[in-house]
């Protein structure tokens, strides 16, 4: 019953930058979609949320100054951590990069083992469960490292795909995500499953959430989704 893996955008024009940054990031445990330029990553967030991205300034056809505004003054993508790689070292830059939205600035060259450091304390904000921390909404507790679930102090049973289903709406309880990015958190992206089968699941973890009483705590949204409260 392993927490699903983070997802990381990884937006660099620079190939053989790209494909160490992408080699270390899935050595951490990571899933990376890579993306050369700003107007692709734009793409592939349009497909799919990812929980960070890493982001290269200078780009062609996009800069990533440019889609980091673009991302943080959307509602579905505003939430998103973005660290900033930049070659730009004078404070100006810096400042100018992280008022325009970036949650951190990582200045070239970098040491590989401080980015993961940094990735990893932007992911602890966002998936607070990859990290191990407990998380709880309400009467509702879940703890990580036993894989323990609570409700009112009574334990719970679930099954995997419905423990990792209540990780991904508890660690952002009142967020609501639709089918296709519940399918993303939970099963992954390699792996084809029908749109129906997280309505399935829903209905089960709802059961576990009810199996010693107290009401429904997961909330239909009428043609975009589910939410936690």
């Amino acid at each position: 019953m392993s927490v699903a893996h983070p997802q990381i955008l990884l937006v660099e024009d620079e190939p053989a930058q790209r494909e160490i940054l992408a080699y270390n990031l899935t050595s951490e445990g990571f899933e990376v979609r890579r993306a050369e330029n700003g107007e692709e990553a734009m793409l592939l967030v349009a497909e799919a949320l990812p929980d960070l991205v890493i982001l290269d300034w200078m780009m062609p056809l996009l800069s990533g100054i440019e889609v980091c505004r673009q991302l943080k003054t959307r509602e579905d993508t505003r939430h998103i951590p973005v660290i900033m790689l930049s070659a730009r070292s004078e404070e100006v830059d810096t400042v100018r990069g992280l008022e325009t939205g970036a949650d951190d600035y990582v200045v070239k060259p970098y040491s590989m083992r401080e980015l993961m450091a940094r990735v990893r304390t932007q992911l602890r904000r966002v998936r607070p469960a990859t990290g191990g921390a407990s998380l709880s909404f309400d009467d509702i507790t879940l703890d990580p490292e036993t894989h323990r679930v609570n409700r009112a102090k009574q334990a719970l049973k679930l099954g995997p795909t419905e423990y990792r289903l209540l990780v991904t709406l508890l660690e952002r309880p009142g967020r609501v995500f639709s089918r296709d990015q519940l399918l993303d958190h939970v099963w992954g992206r390699d792996i084809y499953v029908d749109t129906r089968t997280v309505d399935v699941h829903i209905a089960r973890l709802r059961k576990a959430l009810t199996q010693h009483g107290g009401e429904d705590p997961i909330r239909t949204v009428r043609g975009a989704g589910y939410a936690l409260g």
